[in-house]
């Protein structure tokens, strides 16, 4: 067997499981962490005596930082060696853990934060690539599949873990999950794969772009969640808006003379292609802001425990994982461009009949349509986009949409707090009024209608994927699927 070492047992060896293993839990401890923290917010804001909404820079950093570098943590990977990049990572990941559940005060945490969404971007871009560089044969999507389906336990199970823990143990003791579980991947990578790399790469690495990406974004998203305090005419909102778009633009610059640029920006003019990526990018933000309003909406304002808001979430996570489960089924019959369609106007449809679900059995069925509509919409627009891209592009084009996804959801999270506020005319109370929270949810509705809309001339056209031919291909859909962080 390719890439297979020891006594073979069925289809896989051991050899082939602890590789599997190993690339599974990096997956699981990710999205676990990622998808726990949303429920805990609220408990951690009242350890910190601080209101909740103040909170969001603990998604937001981490999103910021995950998305500009995970690019960049993907390319380190091939130039200097998956395994020694990704074993880099979830040693970092396990320190910032500790860092995190240490944490006195909310600087300190958002701090740690920030700095644990760099660690992950050197573990969740190049998790399935450690896989997919190990099997070379036809057990590849099976291998590949087995991974993924264990990043959708942790995305389902955080939640609840998140809510489980802040009840009964504590928020700290989420982080510390994580070293455990950092230890034993580790291990693994170490023990059973073989360090792999691009050997075609050329000595490259777009580190100007990087910076000037991620500094140009925090200065906009300072500016953004302070401007009421600091006011939308100080001098202090006006300069962050000026450094941000200083830097910004000179992130372009810098990108158009890079040898190896982080983001191809000549893709920017592909209008399908560029119209696909914004209906994605839709989705996403839908999915980050339910995801975080839906937690402070159901401990603040409905007063749940974070257990019972918890087991609500599980509703959300089945709808999104169904839907990511079967989007590669029925994208043999229908075009991913109208799966897309359907789902966001789906997701905005029910979102807007969340906001008046009040019985809890009845919120939590809505939130299963939810999670489907935004599972739909998102899962197959990595697949949608390499339609419209030449082969020789393919690898730029699902780095610009990942990058689009993950960033853009972090600029949605700042906004959406800022705006809520400003709605609820208070930051203490602006996390527990559910009149404003339901107010922002159905802005959010519109938005994910209007994401449908900007489909139709792509789905009149009749171009872009056929049936099945491109929405199927093991590596597009595994990439679609991981952004769901």
């Amino acid at each position: 067997m390719s890439g297979s070492a020891g006594r073979t047992t069925g289809l896989f060896s051991r050899r082939d499981r602890a590789v599997i293993a190993a690339a599974s839990i990096a997956m699981l401890l990710v999205e676990l962490d990622w998808f726990a923290l949303n429920l805990m917010l609220p408990v951690i804001a009242r350890d910190f005596g601080t209101p909740a909404t103040n909170l969001q820079w603990l998604v937001s950093g981490y999103m910021l930082t995950l998305g500009a570098l995970m690019i960049v943590g993907g390319r380190a990977a091939d130039l200097y060696g998956r395994r020694r990049i990704i074993v880099v990572g979830l040693s970092g990941f396990a320190v910032m853990s500790v860092v995190c559940s240490a944490a006195q005060n909310a600087v300190w945490l958002t701090a740690g934060r920030v700095v644990q969404g760099m660690t992950a971007a050197l573990v969740l871009p190049i998790a399935v690539a450690v896989v997919t560089a190990h099997f070379r044969d036809g057990r590849q999507g099976r291998a590949v599949g087995t991974v993924l389906a264990f990043s959708a336990v942790g995305t389902a199970l955080g939640p609840f873990v998140g809510g489980t823990f802040a009840e009964l143990v504590s928020w700290r003791a989420v982080f510390l999950l994580n070293v455990p579980f950092c230890a034993l991947a580790v291990l693994l990578m170490l023990r059973y794969v073989t360090e792999s790399r691009d050997e075609g790469a050329t000595r490259g690495m777009d580190l100007p772009g990087a910076i000037t990406l991620a500094g140009g974004l925090t200065a906009v998203m300072i500016a953004v969640d302070q401007g009421s305090s600091w006011g939308w005419g100080s001098a202090a909102t006006l300069a962050c808006f000026a450094v941000g778009a200083s830097m910004l633009a000179l992130f372009v610059a810098v990108e158009r003379r890079a040898a190896e640029p982080l983001i191809d920006l000549s893709l920017l003019r592909n209008r399908p292609f560029v119209t696909v990526t914004v209906a994605g990018t839709v989705s996403n933000i839908v999915y980050c802001l339910v995801a975080v309003l839906a937690a402070l909406y159901l401990e603040q304002a409905r007063g749940l425990s974070p257990l019972e808001s918890g087991v609500v979430f599980l509703a959300l996570s089945a709808g999104v994982g169904a839907a990511s489960y079967w989007s590669g089924h029925l994208a043999h019959r229908w075009r991913a461009e109208v799966l897309m369609a359907v789902g966001l106007l789906l997701s905005g449809v029910a979102l807007a009949a969340l906001t008046w679900a009040h019985p809890l059995p009845l919120y939590a069925a809505v939130f299963a349509v939810v999670g489907a509509g935004v599972g739909l919409g998102w899962a197959l627009t990595n697949a949608a986009t390499q339609s419209y891209v030449s082969a020789g592009r393919l690898a730029a084009a699902s780095g610009l949409v990942l990058t689009s996804l993950v960033l853009w959801g972090a600029v949605a999270v700042t906004v959406a707090a800022t705006v809520l506020e400003e709605i609820s005319g208070s930051a203490g109370g602006a996390a527990s009024d559910g009149s404003a929270i339901n107010g922002v949810l159905r802005v959010v509705a519109v938005i994910a209608v209007a994401g449908a809309g900007v489909l139709v001339p792509v789905v009149r056209s009749g171009a872009g994927t056929s049936t099945g031919e491109h929405a199927t291909a093991p590596q597009e859909v595994d990439a679609a699927r991981r952004t769901r962080s």
